[in-house]
């Protein structure tokens, strides 16, 4: 199948997808919008893309985009991704997909009364370590999961706007969150319980941030985010027999290790443009006539973003509404 796609945002998230779809059969970017027209060009011609626009409705008028991706800061997601639905044109959204949980609502519903695909682009999820590791637990081979621990962050230079400024969606929890809580619903589903506690800073934004999930079988999650100290960025898994380690960086499941039975197995996934395998989801899911991703629906997307929401409030984050 061939899909041409329009990119809407030209940061690095896009560069990083822009390259990924090189390596998908049948995908190409024909279209790139950015606010600045200059951007959107040079995007344009750095990628191989046939136009930059300055305009997101114009974009959508071009017979040649068959999708478009959302690659701007997260307030900015919900204008041109309803924009999209509305015009009937797929749209992938870069994680997470808003910062309200209304603004979320206002998406998924609007999708499925037009009928029109709509995704997370939560790239983790399609990876085969993602896979791999979630065949292993399936298999029972560490007993039924008990729980589940995971951490992610680095020191954000005061320079990188993105992670201080409560107008781009900053803090370790937006930008770093939808990863080890991702992990945490993958395995175990949504929570019953969410407790938090974090740091702010002076703008308002959570510097870091430790939750704790529960659930009604009594499983629990560990999990913390952090943009001013280096996290080891690994999970593990406790099973009733076992356990599992996955190694750093745990968003990409390179490699992850077994304890069970008194041995130690290692299994070893690392990809370059590990992008692709959720492009390629996307291309087969639209092929199909999906509207959503049977592996990574919309509910789910709801319930992660229930949890972000929660988290936010309980720490006391500034919070921005969406921007257009």
């Amino acid at each position: 199948m061939s899909v041409g796609w329009g990119f809407v945002g030209t940061g690095g998230i896009a560069r990083t997808l822009a390259r990924a779809l090189e390596l998908v059969p049948g995908g190409r970017l024909v279209a790139v919008c950015s606010r600045s027209a200059a951007r959107a060009e040079a995007f344009a011609a750095e990628h191989g893309a046939e136009r930059g626009y300055d305009d997101v409705e114009r974009m959508l008028a071009d017979p040649a985009v068959d999708a478009v991706y959302v690659a701007t800061p997260h307030p900015q997601h919900h204008a041109p991704a309803r924009a999209a639905l509305l015009a009937g044109t797929p749209v992938l959204v870069e994680k997470p997909v808003t910062v309200t949980l209304a603004a979320l609502r206002d998406l998924v519903d609007t999708a499925r009364e037009r009928r029109v695909f709509f995704m997370e682009a939560w790239w983790t999820r399609f990876l085969p370590g993602t896979a791999a590791l979630l065949d292993v637990l399936g298999s029972g081979a560490v007993g039924e999961v008990r729980a589940v621990h995971a951490d992610l962050g680095f020191p954000a230079p005061p320079e990188a706007r993105r992670f201080w400024d409560p107008a781009l969606g900053g803090g370790s929890l937006l930008d770093l969150g939808p990863y080890p809580v991702g992990l945490a619903h993958l395995l175990l589903g949504a929570p019953e319980t969410v407790r938090a506690v974090g740091s702010l800073s002076p703008e308002g934004v959570d510097r870091q941030t430790s939750i704790a999930l529960g659930w009604a079988s009594g499983a629990v999650a560990s999990l913390s985010t952090t943009v001013v100290a280096q996290a080891a960025g690994r999970a593990w898994v406790e099973g009733s027999r076992g356990w599992v380690e996955v190694e750093a960086p745990v968003h990409s499941v390179p490699a992850f290790t077994v304890h069970a039975d008194g041995a130690a197995t290692r299994h070893e996934h690392a990809v370059a443009d590990g992008h692709r395998f959720m492009l390629e989801h996307v291309h087969d899911c639209l092929a199909r006539g999906a509207t959503e991703s049977p592996l990574l629906p919309l509910s789910r997307s709801l319930q992660v973003q229930a949890v972000l929401e929660e988290v936010l409030d309980q720490v006391g984050v500034t919070r921005v509404r969406e921007l257009g």
